[in-house]
């Protein structure tokens, strides 16, 4: 049995992945990023669980479930995190460490994306990797949560 428990988040279009704009995102898909996520997960000794989601609410709703059942969160927003107050709110409500993955390199986009809402509430935050920017967040996830 694991020891921690950590949700990932994946928001908006991130249920695209592998056929929206490969180019920037590459074609691993969604379905590839959780297994992985599991996988990696099971190698660190931690519960894994992965939601995704196009509706705020309901990764708001789970940042709130997260406060209670979850150790820790590592989410990619995907748009919200430029635009989402809320889910910015929710997040740091859930008071658990938290980690932001973006799988492009939002610093070398266009510049309304340079700004993370997320960012000030999280530990950290890796961008530009790909999809192994998932197992580097569990991975430092584990060692944070290891105290």
């Amino acid at each position: 049995m694991a020891e921690n428990s950590v949700l990932v988040l994946n928001g908006p279009n991130l249920n695209m992945l592998g056929k929206r704009e490969p180019s920037i995102y590459g074609a691993t898909t969604l379905a590839d990023v959780e297994a992985m996520c599991r996988d990696v997960g099971r190698d660190l000794n931690l519960d894994v669980d992965c939601r995704q989601s196009n509706h705020e609410g309901y990764l708001i709703d789970w940042c709130h479930e997260a406060r209670e059942a979850f150790d820790g969160i590592v989410i990619n927003a995907g748009g919200f995190t430029h635009t989402s107050v809320a889910l910015r709110d929710a997040l740091s409500a859930s008071e658990v460490p938290i980690i932001e993955v973006h799988i492009s390199n939002i610093h070398a986009r266009e510049a309304f994306r340079h700004t993370s809402m997320i960012a000030p509430v999280a530990v950290g935050m890796i961008c530009g990797l790909g999809p192994i920017g998932y197992r580097l967040a569990l991975e430092a996830m584990a060692e944070i949560l290891e105290g």
